[in-house]
């Protein structure tokens, strides 16, 4: 892999890792696209690890608030408290479940790109019917438990390239009534623990594997990096977008790129 692959594949994961256009879509088509080697298990943890500081770090008082409000009982400061730390641990099983089973399928068979293009398509149509309904009023202090547990059963579809689990659990927040920058608030803070999980069994799996002779710190550091710049910067801007515009450039992005996946593979399927 090249410095300028390292860069590349970096930004991919940390700006797609966050917004509703799935990151694991973009980083099966990048290298598809431009004919790439996969970058392996090594650079992997690397962008899981950059993104998972990502989120810890932008969230990291949201994150105390819950603790502190867990340790005093249930009483709480601040917009978050000890209750929402529960029902995040509880919406987590299903997309945990769904990796944990699913995950040698993940890896091979719903990585064909016409199915990648499928969901881009499909989450896209049912984020534009939620990204319309009115009443979308409700902040993140008022999450239930029946609200995490049907977007944490959302977050499991993620499983499929091409979903996003952004996009998808976004999606289920607004169906529920939240508002789009409350969707994506839950959204990231439930990912977080999924990215958690990922980044340390990919670690203890090289942990196991040992580097291979090809690794190059240089390019894990380019990966930890930039992903975790991106992210951080992805989060930002998207809570701040979902303020005051609505989803829509996200709707369109995802059936354009699934259209134009669509007509690659059929035109290379004719040569």
């Amino acid at each position: 892999m090249t410095l300028l692959e390292a860069i590349v594949l970096a930004l991919v994961q940390g700006v797609t890792e966050f917004l509703p256009i799935s990151s694991t879509a973009h980083l099966v088509l990048v290298p598809w696209l431009f004919g790439w080697t996969d970058p392996g298990l090594t650079y992997d943890v690397a962008l899981h690890a950059g993104t998972l500081l990502a989120a810890l770090a932008y969230f990291a008082r949201d994150w105390l608030a819950m603790l502190a409000s867990l340790l005093k009982g249930g009483r709480s400061d601040s917009s978050v408290d000890g209750r929402l730390l529960g029902i995040i641990f509880v919406a987590t099983v299903p997309g945990g479940a769904a990796g944990y089973f699913l995950e040698s399928h993940a890896e091979t068979t719903f990585r064909s790109p016409v199915l990648i293009a499928v969901m881009l398509m499909g989450v896209a149509g049912l984020m534009w019917l939620a990204d319309r309904r009115p009443g979308l009023e409700r902040g993140v202090e008022s999450v239930t438990l029946a609200d995490g547990l049907i977007i944490g059963l959302a977050q499991a579809l993620a499983i499929m390239p091409g979903t996003s689990r952004a996009g998808i659990t976004i999606t289920a927040g607004l169906f529920r009534n939240l508002t789009r920058e409350a969707a994506a608030r839950f959204s990231f803070m439930l990912a977080t623990p999924i990215i958690g999980g990922a980044t340390l069994k990919e670690g203890v799996d090289l942990w196991q594997q040992g580097l291979p002779p090809a690794a190059s710190p240089a390019d894990f550091a380019v990966g930890f990096v930039v992903s975790a710049a991106t992210g951080y910067a992805a989060i930002a801007f998207l809570l701040r977008y979902l303020q005051v515009r609505t989803l829509k450039i996200f709707v369109v992005y995802r059936l354009a790129l699934g259209a134009i996946i669509v007509a690659v593979e059929l035109l290379r399927s004719n040569l």
